[in-house]
């Protein structure tokens, strides 16, 4: 066993010792009430400020302290300081409201700057403002620290009026001043605030830190005021500021947002330290600027993946219409021991709709179930919308039914989904319930009532409904002249066309053709396929489709000769060989 003598050196404040170690500390402590020492006041300072500065000790801490005979204003401050900052804040405040300041002993400017922590730990406004008080009577609100912390106070309850009072009213300030006040003003979404309180800053030349670059990169982000980011980032260089790792990150994310991966890559690489939010924010940003090759190659080269790193990768596969990959790099997934998040799996949701794989969205929709997952708007939307691109419109009505709360997307989906699934019926019934709810009806949900009144054939439906949109785009009157060509009624869908507002574009044309061939008129099939070849003649299918129109209606070969006459003609002129337009 080591000599004791060289510990108890350390309680003389004379001694110039290293701090000790906590089983130094402890042994330090045996030693004091073996020899009947650990209640005297000044012999225990040094085992109880240990114990209270220690996050594993604090118990032991307030232990210690109710041995001692006569506590000092230093032993209370020991204890306050370490409960403030250990998670037991309440007991710091009835320490000295219930104990220290009954004994006559009012406290000292660390004793304020501690209560004041304290206080905005648990947002305890009462007490925070009566030790304020408290602190001005005893003289301490001219000191420097003291001030910092009633501005970090004020800031933390959103009393941001008291925060800048205290503020202007200090003979000095220091980096901390202006960083807590900047923080208050962040906390509250004051981002405008945020930037003037830099300005002025940098006017009283007071040189920023890594903390106060966080907060006004924040600002300009949600302001989305990228001319003073780069200005924030230009400073960051000229003024040497230290970028740590929480700097970084904030300029990675918002060089991401912009889309500027090549500046992005340049703080990455520069980043003395990086972790997981590193590699998730340049894996974000790749995908999003559409480059997921160097997305993927970012993601095999992480030392770990959290279930960002995947839904980045997984989301931006599905995004960029790449489904297979999505839903392969989630087959992926589910091997490591990652738990999927939910928008991961509604990401995934919306590859199995689009891939028209209905047992893979079932399977995933199990799992949603067996580990209890988190079910939001999104993930039931994505569900409905993969169940009725598989076919399942019963399914999706099942789910629909379920929700306790829906958006615009939700009836979008449904009565769309309904509709293409030939339940016109069902479709047109939510739609009215979706009325009754009193939601306004959306372009979305426009498009599949009109969709509905198509495949059930509802045309005066259709029409009166129509009617009553305030501004109708292409894929409403898209819908109406499908509606009419397909039951028939060719020249009413064409004199609508003749009538609508705004061109008709290409699709609309080959709808009415489409509607011409069904129901065999070449007269107006004619008439469609000349629009068809003016509105988008660089496009050699449309001679390909008005051939396959001609040989479908059977016409004599006058017609047949007469028609290859036209087709010549715009071939020569876009340029498409002869050979591909053929009658069968």
């Amino acid at each position: 066993m080591r000599p004791i003598s060289r510990l108890v050196a350390a309680i003389s404040p004379t001694q110039d010792v290293k701090p000790l170690k906590l089983n130094q500390v402890e042994e330090l402590h045996a030693h004091l009430i073996r020899t009947h020492l650990h209640t005297d006041p000044y012999s225990i300072t040094l085992v109880l400020k240990s114990y209270a500065l220690s996050p594993f000790r604090a118990h032991k801490a307030r232990v210690v302290f109710d041995q001692i005979r006569r506590p000092t204003l230093l032993n209370f401050n020991h204890l306050i300081r370490g409960l403030s900052q250990n998670d037991r804040p309440t007991e710091a405040i009835d320490l000295y409201s219930n104990l220290m300041y009954r004994r006559g002993i009012c406290g000292d400017n660390l004793t304020f700057i501690s209560l004041f922590k304290a206080c905005a730990r648990v947002k305890d406004v009462l007490h925070g403002q009566m030790f304020h008080v408290r602190a001005l009577k005893l003289g301490f609100g001219s000191y420097l620290f003291v001030s910092n912390a009633l501005i970090h106070l004020y800031s933390s309850l959103g009393d941001l009026g008291f925060a800048l009072q205290v503020f202007n009213e200090m003979a000095e300030r220091d980096l901390v001043s202006w960083n807590s006040l900047i923080c208050g003003f962040s906390q509250c979404n004051m981002f405008n605030e945020v930037l003037g309180l830099f300005r002025a800053m940098s006017e009283s030349n007071v040189k920023a830190d890594a903390v106060t670059m966080v907060k006004v990169i924040l600002a300009c982000s949600h302001l989305s005021d990228w001319v003073f980011a780069d200005y924030v980032v230009d400073y960051i260089n000229v003024n040497h500021v230290e970028v740590d790792i929480y700097l970084g990150n904030t300029v990675l994310d918002i060089y991401g947002r912009r889309g500027l991966m090549d500046l992005a890559q340049q703080v990455f690489d520069n980043m003395q330290e990086r972790n997981t939010v590193s590699w998730n924010a340049m894996i974000t940003g790749f995908a999003k600027a559409g480059n997921l090759f160097a997305a993927k190659e970012l993601f095999d080269q992480m030392p770990e993946k959290n279930a960002i790193s995947w839904s980045s990768m997984i989301t931006g596969y599905a995004q960029a219409n790449q489904f297979s990959d999505a839903v392969n790099l989630f087959q992926d997934m589910m091997k490591t021991n990652v738990k999927p998040d939910e928008l991961t799996l509604t990401s995934v949701l919306s590859a199995c709709g689009h891939l028209g794989i209905r047992k893979f969205g079932q399977t995933v929709h199990d799992y949603i179930n067996e580990h209890e997952i988190r079910v939001d708007m999104h993930l039931v939307n994505a569900l409905i919308h993969m169940y009725c691109n598989c076919g399942a419109g019963e399914k999706a009505l099942e789910i629909f039914h379920e929700m306790k709360e829906k958006d615009n997307v939700s009836w979008t989906s449904i009565i769309t989904g309904l509709a293409l699934n030939g339940f016109a019926g069902h479709a047109l019934e939510i739609f009215s319930e979706m009325l009754r709810d009193g939601v306004h009806p959306t372009h979305g949900s426009s498009v599949g009532l009109l969709l509905a009144c198509t495949h059930s054939g509802m045309v005066d439906q259709a029409l009166e409904y129509f009617g009553s949109i305030e501004k109708p785009d292409m894929k409403h009157y898209g819908c109406v002249v499908e509606l009419l060509s397909r039951v028939g009624e060719l020249n009413r869908a064409y004199e609508f066309i003749r009538r609508m507002p705004v061109d008709p574009d290409v699709v609309i044309w080959k709808r009415f053709l489409s509607g011409c061939k069904l129901h065999r008129n070449l007269d107006l099939a004619e008439i469609a396929l000349n629009h068809l070849l003016d509105n988008d003649a660089s496009n050699s299918g449309n001679s390909v489709l008005a051939s396959n129109t001609y040989a479908g209606l059977h016409r004599l070969d006058d017609d047949l000769r007469r028609w290859r006459n036209i087709l010549m003609c715009n071939s020569l002129l876009v340029g498409i060989p002869l050979k591909h337009v053929e009658i069968v």
